[in-house]
């Protein structure tokens, strides 16, 4: 089982994204990664943001709880060990967001993006689960379950 911590960082009405060649498919993920022993959370989401982005964040508070567990989804052949949880966190970034450029980047990362929420629904951003989620957050805000599921 494989634990990690996901950035929602916004700025002006856009979101950052990191850009990536993935699977033979250009797309989006959020910035973030895995958590290391003894690390909470919180401060999983601050380092990788830090690595992947170059940007210090604060973390404002938790928005979704996401699980994967591959068996029960499109490739349960060669994923059946897989299994995901996500803590996804609201995060607001305290250094300066024009300058961009981690320094630990991951090996599909292509770029850096800060995209308008009103674009989220039209983009390739994985998992696709969170494309509506992250779409809402313009709207006046309304209760929404935390805990995602086992969703892909």
């Amino acid at each position: 089982m494989r634990t990690s911590a996901k950035a929602v960082i916004l700025h002006d009405g856009q979101i950052l994204l990191i850009r990536a060649s993935w699977e033979d498919q250009e797309c989006y993920f959020l910035p973030g990664g895995g958590q290391h022993a003894r690390e909470s959370l919180g401060d999983t989401v601050v380092r990788e943001v830090d690595e992947e982005t170059g940007l210090t964040v604060t973390v404002e508070r938790l928005l979704w709880l996401r699980e994967y567990i591959g068996a029960n989804h499109d490739h349960p052949e060669t994923e059946a060990n897989t299994h995901r949880i996500e803590a996804i966190f609201l995060c607001t970034p305290t250094s300066d967001p024009g300058q961009l450029g981690g320094h630990a980047q991951d090996e599909v990362q292509t770029g850096l993006e800060w995209v308008p929420l009103g674009n989220i629904p039209a983009i390739n951003l994985l998992p696709q689960t969170i494309r509506q989620p992250i779409a809402s957050l313009t709207e006046v805000p309304q209760p929404q379950d935390t805990y995602l599921g086992d969703v892909a």
